[in-house]
């Protein structure tokens, strides 16, 4: 009997060129999009999800936009085609000042953030994706837990701002999979963790 293959962590951020997400006062400025960008950004990442995870300031950033969709036909998010998997797909929200329930198909973990991630790794279908924010993403670089890296370069320029990794992190060596140049000038990057 085959064995079921073990979901694997994958980051999935947006960069500058510079390597910020950010602008200085947290402005996060999207990069150019098209149908190849969906197609191979956004749909890549659902069609493979089994589980969501965010830090707090995303989770509640995505969760304002993307839950009206599934009541309210007006909104912004129920006029794009993949509104329904992300209110659908489970999350987990990693904090540790929120109490409570965070609801769009959350769960809150805010203890062991290398056991929390174990334990999704073990039981979901699909892989495990991490939308950020910069702060749970470099605890997980920390703790060396990511088994991939899938970011998309815009063809920009902050200067300053939020960077996506923090200096000081442990040299860990990765293997490209995938550099897919967009017409849009956005390059994705893709990148196994080698253990």
């Amino acid at each position: 009997m085959k064995e079921a293959l073990m979901a694997k962590l994958i980051v999935s951020m947006v960069t500058s060129v510079d390597g910020y997400i950010e602008k200085p006062g947290g402005e996060f400025v999207p990069p150019p999009w098209s149908d190849e960008v969906e197609r191979h950004w956004s749909r890549y990442a659902l069609d493979r999800a089994g589980h969501l995870v965010y830090g707090r300031v995303n989770f509640f950033k995505m969760k304002d936009f993307w839950a009206p969709a599934a009541t309210d036909p007006t909104s912004i998010a129920a006029s794009i085609s993949y509104a329904p998997t992300m209110n659908r797909l489970p999350k987990t929200l990693v904090s540790r000042s929120f109490t409570g329930d965070p609801g769009w198909n959350g769960t809150l973990a805010n203890g062991d953030l290398a056991g929390t991630i174990a334990a999704l790794k073990a039981d979901v279908k699909g892989d495990v994706f991490c939308f950020g924010g910069a702060g749970l993403i470099n605890s997980l670089v920390a703790l060396d837990l990511p088994d991939e890296y899938r970011l998309m370069v815009a063809p920009v320029l902050f200067g300053s701002g939020k960077k996506l990794f923090e200096e000081g992190r442990p040299d860990l060596p990765l293997t490209r999979t995938e550099c897919i140049a967009l017409g849009t000038g956005s390059v994705i990057l893709h990148y196994r963790r080698d253990r």
